[in-house]
């Protein structure tokens, strides 16, 4: 009976979907220099990880049953939030319950650097900030989020908001009742506590994960993290908040001036990844390492593979989706820029090593016109001047395009398995 409720259950859920096929998909304005008429994810080799993906989506998607864990890393792109963002709320637009159990955050204002779209974050006293992308050597300890922020101020503090704060109807509120502060102390005398609803709540530490977990009585959308005294220093490296709900969980992963090297250069970057256990990784990693004067793809290749390597001991079963380099431009002096022909050297890196990793391709490079279309972009008022980075309506653009080619991708294994 069990099981017969069960296929009764996914077959409705199969033509549910199905019969929404066309809303599901965002609708995209039409330029003339890009092919979005090629707006598909490439399979260059073998597609069984994307499928046993697609699996977990089944379940959450028409039983509400399981989690789904999605990490979207990368450079400058990702740390502004607006890309993923949009990507993530498309994919929560498909149900008003799939609104995912946890949150990876960082607060970059604690940087005095721009911190991504999604959540709000303040600081009071003073910290120090240091990221995967400098190169010269730094003694503080940097993990998933590729950036920490240390602390000698009794007075310091850190505020996240989670609510969204850009109108939307497709955007919900994200409340949560657990905390996970991740960081570490010199001392014992250096505890951080959290200032919540008038009182002081002390944390859980794990000495293993290096984490304070903090459970809450209710749900809430924001915290204050906080010291009762400071007699050493505290340095914080990433904050994860959860809900225990069911649902599809999108992680923004990303600091300016990234490559691959530099997350390779962060000590507790598989430990971290472990709190999250990510069931798709959507790598965006390529522009700053392309815009190295001595940039080769064979090395690129292999840094990749290294990272890959952390990802999959930490998940075996995880599936991988490259996202090529955006066209962009060097600049030679003021005013006056060049095109990059990495962008192409990259492109083709992927698809060799979505062939070999058994990993999906979505060809950012070729969906938006190819090599100089960077400049068509910019004069349409999505692209910045520095024609590397786009306009918060750019941004946007490319989370639609990302999700309608993931969701297509969806759809066509939602029809074949309602063949079966």
């Amino acid at each position: 009976m069990r099981r017969w409720l069960f296929f009764f259950g996914l077959a409705l859920g199969w033509c549910h979907l199905i019969a929404q096929d066309k809303p599901l998909m965002r609708q995209i304005p039409d330029y003339s220099f890009a092919h979005f008429e090629r707006n598909h994810l490439i399979f260059p080799g073998d597609s069984t990880a994307m499928e046993r993906f697609y699996q977990k989506m089944d379940s959450v998607i028409f039983f509400g049953q399981g989690n789904v864990s999605i990490m979207h890393i990368g450079g400058s792109h990702v740390q502004g939030g607006v890309f993923t963002q949009q990507f993530r709320d498309n994919l929560l637009s498909i149900s008003t319950d799939l609104i995912g159990g946890q949150n990876f955050v960082f607060p970059f204002t604690a940087g005095k650097t721009n911190n991504p779209s999604h959540f709000m974050a303040s600081y009071t006293g003073e910290w120090t900030y240091c990221r995967n992308a400098v190169r010269r050597e730094t003694d503080k300890r940097m993990g998933l989020a590729g950036a920490a922020v240390t602390t000698t101020d009794p007075e310091a503090s850190i505020s996240i908001i989670s609510r969204e704060r850009y109108p939307s109807d497709l955007t919900p509120d994200f409340d949560f009742n657990k905390v996970t502060v991740i960081g570490f102390s010199e001392t014992e005398n250096v505890v951080p506590m959290l200032s919540y609803d008038g009182s002081v709540i002390q944390g859980e530490y794990d000495e293993w994960q290096s984490t304070y977990t903090f459970q809450l009585p209710d749900y809430t959308d924001s915290i204050c993290i906080c010291f009762g005294s400071v007699e050493g220093e505290f340095t914080l490296t990433g904050i994860l908040l959860k809900s225990g709900m069911t649902g599809i969980s999108v992680h923004g992963v990303g600091v300016n001036g990234a490559s691959v090297p530099s997350y390779l250069r962060c000590d507790d970057f598989e430990r971290d990844l472990n709190l999250i256990k990510p069931d798709l990784i959507i790598f965006g990693i390529g522009i700053n390492d392309a815009a190295e004067k001595d940039f080769d793809k064979e090395t690129f290749k292999e840094n990749y593979g290294e990272l890959i390597n952390i990802m999959q001991r930490v998940n075996p079963d995880c599936a991988l989706l490259f996202v090529t380099n955006n066209d962009s431009f060097k600049r030679i002096k003021k005013k006056k820029y060049e095109v990059n022909p990495n962008g192409k050297v990259v492109q083709q890196a992927f698809m060799e090593m979505a062939k070999e990793y058994g990993a999906a391709v979505w060809d950012q490079f070729d969906v938006m016109g190819g090599l100089r279309s960077m400049q068509a972009w910019e004069k349409a008022g999505l692209a910045q001047k520095d024609k590397v980075h786009f306009t918060r309506e750019g941004y946007k653009l490319i989370g639609d395009l990302l999700y309608n080619a993931l969701i297509e991708s969806y759809m066509q294994h939602v029809r074949q398995n309602k063949k079966r």
